[in-house]
């Protein structure tokens, strides 16, 4: 979503970066660049304003013009204040000491909330916590199937009433069957309708009246834009939510809405939906996605998600394989479904500090439909030619091409590629760090890398 800003922002640091003074005019033409980036973003123009100031401001004083590298310290400002902008400090939910901590879920129709919900359900079952949800959406065809469908998928209870009973009533008979069952947390799923109306949040408010929710969050779909915060201010008069969770993250849409919601509203991003899968949602971290935004990666969140998918030990064990140079192609197949639990390649590469600014990687058109047939190629071959694929000649690969449905240059660059690769871990392993055209060629292309013309 922040590609564009992203790539206007480090363009204009980039030349900050590299004076070696700088001059009140330098800073004037830097603040012009970031008010057009962010505006072009769509972020609000008032919002755009203010930080655009504050910036200029800081940047003005002399501890940054007098200093010995300003260029550093314009960076380490802009950096502050976007992180600044998007709440600060992370902020989580808040849970009972004691007993069930109900979630009440607020949100316009078509804003993915009830998929939102299943994917805070399964967040937080992974946490260890026993989840239930409530199906008080009785006005949209399917929304209670839609429920417990991805409610099942993320390992939660779906209560729920029919189509006929009251919404409030529903709330409050869950909670009590959430209590009976000693469930931690209780998510309820409201209605969501076309637009703002006095009827949704009349019953918001009676929902929150009986059942007391600890947490109330508001859906809003990044891909909506300025129009997502005018449905936040809407429902920040009335439905008083303590926490935004933002959809769609993942889209096209130049994300002025995850920009600008806190300074409008001054309630903060608690997380964010990054993608289709019920995996892909995340807590919202200010100063990280400030950091990827800025071109200097997030290494905290990556190694989150490599934590959930690879074990000290089997790290250990890869580390001493690469060092050794016995890496396998079932190494390697192990290796590669792991990753792809982690996310889209190109999501990962965004998160190496410095990559995200790369040419040569940005340019790279990763398909990660690229690894379906990477994969298909190697299922394809005996276990002693993916423990010593150097053995791999002429029958043998017409035999691994038929045998996967690729063509044989397919499988001869798969195993070129391999060849490539192992020897990049065993030099990485040794502390060596590639430069970026070896990476790119580790991003699961088989033929030469598309260029996207600008």
């Amino acid at each position: 979503m922040f590609d564009q800003l992203s790539e206007r922002l480090q363009s204009t640091l980039s030349d900050v970066r590299g004076r070696g003074k700088l001059t009140e005019a330098d800073v004037d033409k830097a603040m012009r660049e970031i008010r057009l980036a962010l505006l072009e973003a769509d972020v609000n123009f008032k919002v755009v304003k203010s930080f655009t100031a504050k910036v200029k401001e800081r940047c003005q004083g002399s501890d940054v013009m007098d200093s010995l590298n300003p260029g550093q310290q314009v960076v380490k400002i802009v950096n502050e204040e976007l992180t600044e902008l998007m709440g600060g400090a992370g902020r989580d939910l808040v849970f009972s000491n004691k007993g069930t901590t109900v979630i009440m879920m607020a949100g316009l129709q078509g804003s993915g909330k009830t998929t939102a919900t299943a994917k805070l359900a399964q967040l937080l079952t992974k946490e260890g916590k026993r989840v239930a949800l409530a199906a008080c959406d009785v006005y949209r065809p399917a929304a209670i199937q839609q429920l417990e469908t991805v409610g099942k998928r993320a390992g939660a209870v779906v209560y729920q009433q029919g189509t006929d009973a009251d919404p409030v009533e529903i709330a409050a008979w869950a909670l009590e069957k959430a209590k009976d069952e000693n469930r931690d947390v209780l998510i309820i799923d409201t209605a969501g309708r076309l637009h703002i109306d006095n009827e949704l949040m009349d019953e918001l408010v009676n929902i929150r009246k009986r059942v007391k929710p600890m947490n109330v969050l508001l859906v809003v779909d990044a891909m909506t834009g300025q129009d997502a915060v005018g449905v936040a201010e809407s429902f920040a008069e009335s439905a008083e939510f303590d926490g935004v969770i933002i959809s769609k993250l993942d889209g096209d849409a130049r994300g002025g809405a995850a920009l600008s919601v806190k300074a409008v509203t001054g309630k903060p991003i608690l997380f964010a939906s990054t993608g289709e899968k019920l995996g892909d949602f995340e807590r919202f971290h200010p100063d990280r996605m400030s950091s990827r935004i800025l071109g200097m990666g997030d290494v905290l969140s990556l190694i989150e998600k490599a934590e959930e998918q690879v074990s000290e030990e089997e790290a250990e064990e890869l580390q001493q394989k690469m060092a050794n140079d016995t890496f396998t192609l079932d190494d390697f197949l192990k290796q590669m479904r792991q990753v792809r639990k982690m996310g889209p390649i190109g999501n990962l590469i965004g998160m190496m500090p410095g990559m995200g600014a790369m040419k040569q990687l940005k340019d790279v058109d990763v398909d990660d439909r690229e690894l379906d047939r990477v994969e298909a190629i190697i299922l394809s071959m005996t276990p002693y030619e993916r423990a010593y694929p150097e053995i791999i000649k002429g029958s043998r690969r017409r035999r691994i091409a038929n045998g996967s449905g690729m063509k044989i240059q397919q499988v001869n660059n798969m195993v070129k590629q391999f060849d490539q690769m192992r020897k990049l871990m065993k030099q990485m392993a040794g502390g060596n760090m590639p430069d970026p055209a070896q990476l790119a060629k580790m991003t699961g292309k088989q033929q030469r890398p598309k260029i996207r013309r600008r």
